[in-house]
């Protein structure tokens, strides 16, 4: 495995440019700076903190932690408009929060995570939605926690004919590596010759480590990074989820088991939807992994270069890929798992700061 810090030659990660793009065009024209009326907001916003960022995907997993009773809005400021986001502040429990909806994919969860932190006085991040399953032990419901994230959407697309012991494109000059492992193919192929997988014209992909550029480091050297950790005191207290009461049944249709919280080994994001079991398979066997989403690995990748502690509470929605004895098993249970989430999350806040 690459080291995660190894300094490397590339280009910047494409949606840190876009956080600065985005940046840019909220400014105001006249003068570059924050609008005078925004910019007095914000500040008289983080006088009241420090907060906790509760970053979410969408709607349809935000709206059952508004509606909980454990969750008070801000009489004062209940939401700021920013470049195309809300942040929303209230208390959940006894602490003081921020919720930042980010939308689809690994771009928006970038964005949307750098404002946050570039906006407000802000002490951690905690993350949280459903996942697709890798892993058959498990099942839908379920509450994963893993402790390393990574970004599998990152790919150098080796040309037909080389193999795994031919250098990569521009590997020779420090851009590339193949320290992480790669996906051939010819081994899904259904057809074979004299036993063997027939050649694929796709031939072969490796896996790449992002570049990160930590406030820590010196601006424009290049760090990496393949599997982030989550905050090593936030995992710990993570582990006191364990035992949490989990719904199980939505309306008559209740799962063969209660579900439960379980820390993992770890989970991986791409701006790739997985409904493939044999894709499913290959990222359990190769990485270990377990929750599959597509917004984690950037929010991780984040807050590892702004110093922020982080960690990402994903239940289990479906078997990526199918195979599970369950019908229509994402359709029927999404809203549970959701809102197991949501519980775990809770629990999570509670416990953080008790």
């Amino acid at each position: 495995m690459v080291s995660p810090f190894r300094i490397m030659k590339l280009p910047s990660f494409v949606f840190v440019l876009m956080v600065v793009a985005v940046g840019i065009t909220s400014m105001s024209k006249t003068n570059g700076a924050i609008s005078n009326d925004i910019g007095k907001k914000i500040e008289r916003i983080n006088k009241r903190g420090p907060y906790l960022g509760i970053v979410v995907p969408n709607s349809y997993e935000m709206n059952p932690l508004l509606n909980s009773s454990s969750f008070v809005a801000d009489g004062e400021f209940p939401f700021l408009d920013f470049s195309g986001r809300r942040f929303r502040f209230g208390v959940l429990g006894n602490q003081k929060i921020i919720v930042a909806m980010t939308g689809l994919g690994m771009l928006n969860a970038g964005i949307t995570t750098q404002l946050l932190l570039s906006l407000f006085n802000v002490k951690g991040i905690v993350h949280y939605g459903i996942a697709g399953n890798a892993n058959p032990d498990l099942q839908i419901g379920d509450v994963t926690i893993p402790q390393y994230w990574a970004h599998t959407g990152l790919w150098n697309w080796q040309r037909n004919g080389d193999g795994a012991n031919d250098d990569l494109a521009l590997e020779s000059s420090g851009d590339y590596t193949r320290n992480i492992g790669y996906l051939r193919f010819s081994d899904y192929n259904n057809a074979t010759e004299n036993g063997e997988p027939i050649e694929n014209f796709l031939n072969n992909v490796w896996y790449q480590p992002e570049e990160i550029f930590p406030i820590y480091g010196t601006p424009e050297v290049r760090q990496h990074a393949f599997w982030v950790p989550v905050d090593k005191y936030y995992f710990i207290v993570a582990k006191k989820l364990e035992g949490l009461k989990l719904g199980s049944c939505v309306n008559t249709s209740c799962l063969p088991r209660t579900p439960v919280v379980v820390r993992v080994q770890k989970g991986v994001s791409a701006n790739v939807f997985v409904d493939n079991g044999a894709y499913r398979s290959f990222l359990n066997t190769k990485f270990n992994v377990t929750a599959i989403d597509m917004e984690s690995a950037a929010i991780a990748l984040v807050c590892i270069q702004q110093k922020t502690p982080f960690i990402a509470i994903r239940a289990l929605s479906d078997l990526a890929g199918g195979g599970s004895d369950l019908s229509n098993e994402a359709d029927i249970f999404s809203s549970l798992a959701a809102q197991n989430a949501v519980y775990a999350v809770v629990e999570f806040v509670t416990l953080l700061f008790s």
